[in-house]
C-alpha cells in the first residue's frame, strides 16, 4: 500500500490568528466552510480545537464516500490535526503569518492507498479531487474571515 497525499493552500486576508480560530471552531464556523462534498455534520465531543471528537460523511464521488470520526489535536501553535477513527485519514491544517494582515493557510490529507490497478488510480485522481474540495473549504474560509 503507498501513501496518497493531497495538499492544497490559500493566502488569506486577514491575521493567523483569526484564521486558525475559525479553523478550529467546530461548534459553529467550521460547518459553514463545508461544501455540499460533506453531510451528517455533528460535533460529538468538545468543539473548539483540541479534544474536538466531530464526524461527518465526506463524498468525494459519486460512489465514494468515507465516513469520518475525527479526533482534533494541536500538537503546535497554528495547526489543527484531525485523525480519523475510521480510517489511516490523517488530515492537518496549518496557519502561518504571511506579511501585514494575511496568512497562509495549508491543508494536507494523508492515507494509506489501495494496492493494485484501484490504487493506481486513487494515487492519481484522489489528490485532485480532495484538492478541489479543499479548495472549496479554504474559499469558504476567506469570505468567512475577509468580511
Amino acid at each position: 500500500m503507498a501513501q496518497v497525499e493531497a495538499t492544497t493552500e490559500r493566502i488569506i486576508a486577514a491575521d493567523a490568528e483569526t484564521v486558525f480560530d475559525a479553523l478550529a471552531d467546530y461548534k459553529d464556523t467550521r460547518a459553514k466552510l463545508l461544501p455540499e462534498h460533506f453531510s451528517e455534520y455533528e460535533v460529538r465531543e468538545g468543539g473548539d480545537g483540541e479534544g474536538t471528537l466531530v464526524h461527518w460523511k465526506l463524498q468525494a464521488t459519486s460512489k465514494r464516500v468515507r465516513d469520518c470520526l475525527l479526533e482534533v489535536s494541536e500538537p503546535t501553535d497554528g495547526q489543527l490535526v484531525e485523525k480519523d477513527r475510521n480510517s489511516s485519514m490523517v488530515t492537518t491544517w496549518t496557519v502561518t503569518p504571511a506579511g501585514e494582515g494575511q496568512s497562509k493557510a495549508v491543508v494536507s490529507s494523508v492515507w494509506n492507498g489501495a494496492g493494485g490497478i484501484g490504487g493506481f488510480f486513487e494515487r492519481t485522481f484522489a489528490p485532485k479531487g480532495l484538492g478541489r474540495i479543499y479548495d472549496a473549504v479554504l474559499a469558504k474560509l476567506a469570505a468567512e474571515v475577509e468580511k
